[in-house]
């Protein structure tokens, strides 16, 4: 059984909120991310990515903004693994208070098309309820993301 497999079977067995979130994150990659989500976040969980709503950003990342359900962070992590190679994912600090998990840390990302790499910070503010992913915000270098789609210009 893989580290990313042994993180989801304790996570279902033990519903811990740091183990939860750490397990959705350890296998939210393209190819695992509909499998995690399907066991370790709730059918009307809320994610918000960058902000809560930016009409001009969401033409650049679709995903960005507050939306609810399940497939939506399918939608959004397949995304990433789509536009971007993720070259490194670092954890950094993962700390839980009741059903509130906070996390730290850094990636380094490089457009598929443009091949632009970039390192941002990232932090994460989740609740889990009952095992379940309820309410995820994402945070990260906006401007770094968004700029390593461009190709010229100001």
């Amino acid at each position: 059984m893989t580290d990313q497999q042994q993180a989801i079977e304790k996570a279902l067995a033990t519903k811990a909120p740091k183990d939860v979130v750490y397990a959705f994150l350890l296998n939210s990659g393209k190819e695992t991310v509909a499998n995690v989500s399907k066991h370790l976040v709730a059918e009307d969980a809320t994610y918000i990515s960058l902000n809560f709503s930016n009409p001009e950003l969401k033409q650049i990342e679709p995903w960005c903004g507050t939306s609810k359900g399940r497939d939506v962070y399918v939608y959004t992590f397949s995304n990433v693994g789509t536009y971007w190679n993720v070259d490194d994912f670092q954890i950094t600090d993962i700390l839980a208070e009741g059903e509130t998990v906070a996390v730290f840390g850094q990636f380094t990302y490089t457009s598929v098309y443009l091949k632009n790499t970039f390192t941002s910070p990232f932090s994460i503010k989740a609740i889990v309820k009952d095992g379940l992913i309820t309410y995820f915000q994402f945070m990260e270098d906006t401007y770094a993301s968004a700029a390593s789609f461009r190709a010229s210009g100001e």
